[in-house]
């Protein structure tokens, strides 16, 4: 029976409600907002991983897509980058993102953390934090402790000051304080106890009038509501009978590190979590990520992780919310039907209405089940089927109709008969010489973590030191330098001036060294990539070279050089200079290479400008960084992030057929690799640069190449919808839509039957059975349109015979989508030719 606990988020002396104040409250079935109970479909967008002229647009297709909230977290790092300087202007003006999350009519989850991880650097926390003498991070530590509550407290106040919270008026209905500290707390012992009854206390103190939320902490102090995050999350037991069952991140992915394929959770696999969520009582489900966005300059997390952070994200909503009203307060019935099957019941007894789930959790056996006087229904392995009136199917997760919208890049002229004129480079040398002379601005007698030396101010902090020669010409010529450095580091070794190799990850360098008589210079670069993000006591990871840093002969350490005298500096000459920005002061020493034979490539700490008009369109704009090997790009003196293309992911798995059967699990390797793509390739090429960064001409691209690259390869594009594609099964409709006022050309493939192949994954082709009908049917219905709608079933297509081992028939469509006027003219020449 519906419980009669309802907890109602009381009005607080110093939070002033206002005419539009919205109650919001809860008991263990739903949310309650002004007295109506609400099932909350949310999804995850980053303001910063975006820009303000993208927000608009992203909110609504999160509202089109069936969504009634979006989540973010607030950034620490981003806002308050030194201490008490503070940034919340462009895509920092969060105040703003929530405005137009309310304008749009969607309710907000404000995550303030402020530790957050989300594949951002560092977890979100500011070095300047972790530099503090005496600080220890997420722990009852009372430096910590007090910065923490002076950051949460002025987002808070920011958010009152604009009447953002739902007692105000506002969005906000849910505030989160930490992050996914319940899988480390033990870590912890009894100090993380009690930090984590401040960090109750201290939130319930903010009097923000509407419910704070613990994500991943079972033992989450009252009034907190413990929530939690993974890719299946119906198991979950909330930390209080009366609290609703809350999935603060449905992970429709995962993200991607340097050097690896791209992983992808199938569509089917998604639907199935969020399905069986709501059929065991789920109140809340967030995807993270809806929309995943950008890294822009040097904000991925890791380390190693790439400069896209884009998830797989969903694209429409499902038919839970057809049962809204019994979901949240009818009377539960559950029944085992087998041991791996599952009814359940949502009745109102007054009424007699009903509404029921029936899901099959076994990986590869499919069922059908006998409802007796309510039908007999087929239900595939690992999915649930809606039943209106527990009658009638509604929906299966495993015959979700989703598109799959396959990108295209085309070149700004790819309608033209003529090449573009190829780019003109400019460039200029990284100034090396007072490094490799060992010439520093400042010095310690010891190796110094990174992080403490540069306050992430730069990714590039300088080791150098010198030492004296006295020994034969022999013992000079059979030494080996051995560099350790830490898991975090990519790193160049330079002797003499000289470079004499570089390392990544942890791995010790070794290199062979002959040394001059008298005074030997070392000099070793080392890069972060994304500083470490997760993990218990990740913030005392060190970064940089660890040490030791030794000379052997043979073996036998000669000379232990970790505890010379080592001079250092922060980041490079060019980033002083400010070289990224189109009006530097520095702009005269550039030089001009009139061809690309006078261009220097495939050298080492080297800057490359261009200039390049913005392509034409709307359609979002990317470069192509092919041929370049790693360092950072700007556009009009925006980062656009890290690029390393010279890193290619194994050529092998992407052959695997992906099926959507079983648990995803991100970290099994079995099933980590049964759905990549993107093998042997860069694991990332292109860059997006948002059109706000543009101008219709003279836009500056400039890249500090950090390991040696080609700029000949390099251009830019636009991405768009080439083709799309679509699986529908019999008895619903298959949907196809080209968008952005692109219509369907051609139909690339049509099959009715059991055509086998998955959208945009594997070439797709006829089955065991297949009706001859289904590419004219598909062409009459879809070619010259825009978008379009076919009824998948035998008086569409004619009977066609499929045997016993086909179950279900299904209609699979891959489409061209092309420019309109490019196709009438297309077609206009087609006719011509013809008559000729």
């Amino acid at each position: 029976m519906l419980n009669s606990c309802i907890i109602v988020v009381a009005i607080l002396v110093l939070l002033c409600p206002s005419s539009s104040a919205i109650q919001v409250g809860y008991d263990s079935r739903s949310m309650i907002i002004d007295g109506e109970r609400k099932l909350i479909f949310s999804g995850a967008i980053h303001y910063p991983r975006s820009t303000t002229e993208m927000w608009p647009d992203l909110i609504q297709k999160a509202k089109d897509g069936g969504l009634n909230a979006v989540e973010t977290y607030i950034f620490w790092n981003a806002h308050e980058p030194r201490y008490r300087q503070y940034k919340f202007d462009g895509n920092l003006d969060f105040i703003k993102f929530f405005k137009l999350i309310q304008e749009a009519g969607l309710y907000a989850i404000l995550r303030i953390g402020p530790y957050v991880c989300a594949e951002w650097n560092y977890g979100g926390f500011p070095v300047w934090l972790h530099n503090i003498d005496g600080i220890e991070l997420r722990t009852d530590n009372e430096l910590y402790k007090n910065e923490m509550q002076i950051f949460t407290t002025k987002i808070v106040e920011m958010c009152k000051e604009a009447n953002l919270f739902a007692l105000q008026g506002g969005p906000i209905i849910l505030a989160q304080i930490e992050n996914e500290y319940g899988n480390i707390e033990s870590h912890y012992g009894d100090r993380g106890k009690a930090y984590i009854k401040w960090c109750a206390q201290m939130a319930v103190g903010q009097n923000i009038g509407v419910p704070w939320i613990m994500c991943q902490q079972a033992d989450a102090p009252q009034p907190m509501i413990n929530t939690c995050n993974g890719m299946y999350c119906d198991q979950m037991h909330t930390n209080d009978p009366n609290s609703p069952k809350m999935f603060t991140e449905n992970w429709t992915g995962w993200f991607t590190k340097w050097g690896q394929k791209a992983p992808h959770r199938p569509a089917e696999d998604v639907a199935f979590s969020v399905t069986r969520f709501y059929q065991l009582g789920g109140a809340l489900m967030n995807y993270y990520m809806y929309h995943g966005g950008t890294n822009f300059g040097r904000t991925s997390g890791g380390p190693f992780l790439i400069t896209s952070y884009d998830y797989d994200a969903p694209l429409d909503e499902y038919a839970i919310k057809m049962g809204e009203k019994l979901i949240t307060s009818g009377n539960v019935i559950s029944k085992d039907i087998t041991s791996n099957v599952q009814l359940t019941t949502f009745i109102n007894d007054t009424t007699g209405e009903r509404f029921c789930f029936l899901s099959n959790n076994h990986w590869e056996r499919d069922e059908t089940i006998d409802l007796q006087q309510d039908g007999k229904f087929f239900l595939p392995a690992w999915s649930v089927t809606i039943l209106g009136g527990c009658q009638k199917e509604l929906y299966n997760t495993a015959k979700v109709t989703t598109q799959t919208s396959i990108m295209v890049k085309q070149a700004d002229n790819y309608e033209e008969d003529y090449p573009a004129d190829p780019l003109s480079w400019m460039w200029i040398f990284e100034s090396m010489k007072d490094k490799l002379q060992g010439i520093g601005r400042f010095s310690a007698r010891q190796l110094l973590e990174q992080k403490r030396a540069t306050f992430d101010h730069s990714d590039y902090l300088w080791y150098m030191t010198s030492f004296d020669n006295n020994g034969t010409s022999s013992s000079s010529k059979n030494l080996t330098l051995s560099v350790t450095s830490s898991e975090q580091a990519h790193y160049h070794v330079f002797v003499n001036g000289q470079l004499i190799g570089s390392q990544s990850e942890h791995k010790q360098f070794q290199s062979p060294v002959s040394l001059v008589p008298g005074r030997n210079n070392i000099t070793l670069l080392s890069a972060t990539v994304g500083l470490k993000n997760y993990g218990e006591f990740f913030d005392k990871n060190p970064d940089g070279i660890t040490g030791p840093v030794v000379l052997t002969d043979n073996g036998n350490i000669t000379i232990d050089l970790s505890s010379n005298t080592w001079n250092y500096k922060v980041g490079l000459n060019g980033e002083v200079k400010r070289l990224h920005d189109p009006y530097s002061l520095h702009a005269r020493a550039w030089k001009i290479a009139d061809d690309m034979e006078e261009l220097p490539t495939d050298r080492s700490m080297i800057w490359y400008k261009t200039t390049f008009r913005a392509p034409s369109g709307t359609d979002p704009v990317v470069v192509d960084l092919i041929g370049m090997g790693k360092g950072q790009a700007w556009v009009n003196g925006n980062s656009i992030g890290r690029f390393w293309p010279l890193r290619i992911a194994d050529s092998n798995g992407c052959d695997v057929e992906c099926n959507y059967r079983g648990a995803y699990k991100n970290d099994d390797v079995s099933t980590q690799t049964r759905c990549v793509t993107n093998c042997g390739n860069p694991t990332q090429r292109w860059y997006h640069i948002p059109r706000s960064f543009l101008t219709p001409e003279n836009n500056t691209l400039v890249l500090f190449e950090e390991i040696g690259g080609n700029p000949s390869q390099v251009s830019f594009q636009t991405v768009t919808v080439g083709s799309v594609c679509a699986s529908a099964a019999e008895g619903s409709t298959l949907q196809l839509s080209c968008q952005n006022g692109k219509i369907i050309s051609e139909i690339e493939f049509a099959s009715f039957g059991d055509p086998q192949g998955t959208c945009g994954r594997s070439i797709l082709q006829q089955g065991s059975c297949h009706s001859a009908q289904s590419l004219t049917i598909a062409e009459q219905e879809c070619v010259g349109m825009e978008s379009c709608s076919i009824i998948v079933s035998s008086a569409t297509f004619g009977s066609i015979d499929c045997g016993i081992n086909v179950t279900t028939k299904r209609l699979l469509v891959q489409a061209t989508c092309e420019n309109e006027v490019v196709f009438y003219k297309k077609l206009k020449l087609k006719k011509a030719q013809t008559k000729a």
